[in-house]
This record gives C-alpha cells, structure tokens and sequence, in this order.
C-alpha cells in the first residue's frame, strides 16, 4: 500500500502518507486554549493512525480571530498547550507505537475577523457582509504582521509542535492580499507588492526550520473567483496557475518544501474544496468537476516543483472509494501525501480500519457540509450526521 509508505522531509520523519487536514472546530476556550470539545477531537485524530495531524486555524493575534472561540496560542496558555501536545503524543506512542507529526496552523482571519480587516473593497464578497472603506488594513499594519508570524511560531516551538504552517488560503488576509490589484501603496497593484506579506511572513519564519522542526503552507492557488476579485483566474474566472507558480518558486528559494494545497473560497463557492453530495445547498458545477480540478492543479504544481512535498485534498467526497482514489493520486504522482478533513470528523478510524482490512464506508463522511453550518451558525463545529453531540446542535438549528 502506498499509504504506509515512510516519507523525509529535509530529514523531517513521517511514519505514512495520510494526512488529517486543518479542521476548525470553534471550540476552543475563550482564553484560545484547547477545550474539552478540542482535546475530544485531536485524541481521535492522533488515533486515527495519520502521520501527519495538521492542526486548525490559530490565530496570530486577538484582533485576527474569527470568533471568541477561535484557536489562539499565546504566552498566558502555553502552559495548557504544552500539556495538550505531549498527553497526544504520548497517548499515540502507547496506542500506536509512534508519535504522528503536528503542524498548526497561523492564520490571520482578516475579512472574516470578528471585526473585519479587509485587503481592499470586494463587491463580490461584500454581498453578504458589508464592510466600508474604515475596514482596510493599513500598510503599517500589514508591516507588524510578519513578527506576529514569528512570534506564534515560536511559542508553538516551544510548546512540542513538530511545524507551523504558514496559511494562504481561502480568502483570509494573506490570501486575499493576493488579488489586491486595485489597492495603492506597498501591498497592492504589482505581484511583488501583493505576495509580500505572505512571502515575508514565510522568510522570517523559515528561520526557524531544522530538521525537527518544518515550515509548511497551505496555499491556494486559485479562490476561483473572477479577477479583478479573485486570485490564480482570469477575467472570466478560467484558472490561471502563473502568479501561484511564480510565488511558489519565489518560496522554493526560502525553503518551502511542505506544500498543503485546496482551492476556492468557502464563504463564497464552498463546493469548490468542498465537492457537495446532498442538502439544502445547490453548487453550480457538479462534484466530478471540482475532483478533477483538484488532480489537475496538484499534478501540474507537482510536474513543475518535482522536489516539493504536496498534500493532496479534496478526498472525503469519494466515501466508498476514497482510499482506493488516496492510494492512486500517490501512485499517480498527483501528490505525495493525502489530505483527509470532513472525513476525519465524521469516521476518525478510517485509517487504521483500512491498514487492518476493515474500512467501512457507511461510516464516512457524506458530503452534507452540516459541519459547516454548526459553524456559520456560531455552534461548535463536528460531524452532525455520526457524532450525537454535534447531531443535536443541528437539530437546535433545524428547530430556529
């Protein structure tokens, strides 16, 4: 099987190919420490069997967090964290005979901050939550973000992570930053002004790497929204991979070797990174489309950047072939590792039943996105159709 296949990463162990991908639970302490809700999870995810536990969102700052219950590791909770990580790790080592690897992810939420904090002016976002002109970040600001980076990154150092993750992605600030064609002064207008924080952001952060300790991103090369408003598209929202590919090279020469890939923006096209399968929501393109467009991007990004370790996603749609399609995009070259994230809320074991011979697919995720409802409707997030927890805030929300 080519899922338990061992892969190095500049000397960085990883036990397997799978990988549990960053899912935000909004269910931490308000203090940003993790909660009972928060420990519950990550213990199913560590016990999965994955190699890699890629962990959700954690804001770099206060005013960057999409809600009071977002991640958020800071000097005050480091002690909490400390112990959080190394109850996980030890409970793998008992249970699995390994310590599968942690990344955490540093993110600032930008337009959807508790306040928002916005690149420029997007009509096509601005739709469905009005911002004005007062919203846009300052270039001063934007200067004092990449110490924040570093300063997350280190106390995640300290707290036992294994990496950090620098995100690019899904329409938070760094990301939108990207399409800000239209925004004058030092971060807009040129992609050498545009990609500046991201790739300053990553500099600084790549001091930090060792063979113990990497600097990944999950990146997004393309929102799949129309240019001007959009990133990695054109005018008439066809993909165009160039800036992505220009950046990541760029990158390449910081180091970056660890590369998480999704596509789209889920507060806008949520099919595209989310292939839909029932519910009340109506994607305009059918799932097949977006599982194409997912091996289509990773093989092209993994055919030019041969020596970049790339994470595939967009998996969990296939339910009752999924681990055969996980084991053919290895095969395939389409990706070194896979990405499991809806899925991993909803069947956790899915690995280890599947090394063991007994994967069930009735146990995995459906493709209803009723864990992305709980959220935008300000619950704590987790599988609605198989956990009674999480089904019985659902039907709180059905009820209202």
């Amino acid at each position: 099987m080519f899922l338990n296949e061992k892969i190095e990463i500049n000397g960085w162990a990883v036990e397997n190919r799978v990988v549990i991908q960053p899912m935000e639970g909004c269910d931490c302490n308000t203090d940003g420490s993790p909660s009972e809700l928060t420990v519950r999870k990550y213990k199913k995810f560590v016990l999965s069997g994955a190699g890699i536990i890629w962990f959700e969102a954690n804001a770099v700052c206060k005013e960057g967090r999409t809600g009071e219950r977002q991640m958020m590791l800071t000097r005050d909770n480091l002690p909490v964290f400390k112990k959080f990580v190394s109850e996980l790790k030890e409970e793998a080592i008992k249970e699995l005979g390994f310590a599968p690897k942690f990344l955490i992810q540093l993110t600032h939420s930008g337009r959807q901050s508790i306040i928002s904090m916005i690149a420029y002016r997007n009509p096509v976002y601005e739709a469905t939550r009005p911002v004005s002109d007062e919203n846009i970040v300052s270039d001063e600001y934007l200067d004092s973000l990449p110490e924040k980076y570093f300063e997350s990154a280190l106390l995640a150092k300290e707290a036992g992570f294994d990496g950090v993750d620098m995100k690019c992605c899904h329409g938070y600030l760094v990301q939108e930053l990207l399409s800000a064609y239209n925004r004058k002064g030092r971060y807009g207008g040129s992609l050498e002004n545009r990609s500046k924080l991201y790739i300053e952001s990553y500099k600084k952060l790549s001091t930090l790497a060792t063979k113990d300790f990497i600097i990944a991103s999950r990146f997004d090369p393309s929102d799949m929204v129309a240019k001007p408003n959009g990133f990695g598209t054109d005018e008439n929202n066809n993909l165009d991979l160039t800036e992505a590919k220009k950046i990541l090279h760029i990158l390449q020469g910081y180091g970056l070797k660890l590369v998480n890939i999704t596509l789209g923006n889920p507060y806008f096209n949520p099919h595209v990174n989310r292939p839909f399968r029932v519910g009340a929501y109506r994607p305009d393109e059918s799932p097949e489309v977006g599982l194409k467009r997912f091996v289509d991007v990773e093989a092209q990004l993994k055919k030019e950047f041969s020596d970049m370790v790339f994470v595939g996603s967009g998996l969990s749609y296939y339910r009752e072939d999924m681990m055969e399609q996980a084991e053919k995009q290895i095969e395939n070259k389409v990706c070194d590792l896979v990405g499991f994230g809806r899925c991993a809320l909803a069947y956790p074991e899915f690995y280890r039943d599947y090394v063991n011979g007994k994967y069930n697919y009735k146990k995995a995720c459906v493709a209803c996105s009723k864990c992305t409802v709980l959220m935008r409707n300000k619950r704590v997030s987790g599988c609605a159709t198989f956990d009674e927890y999480y089904k019985n805030l659902y039907r709180e929300i059905e009820k209202k």
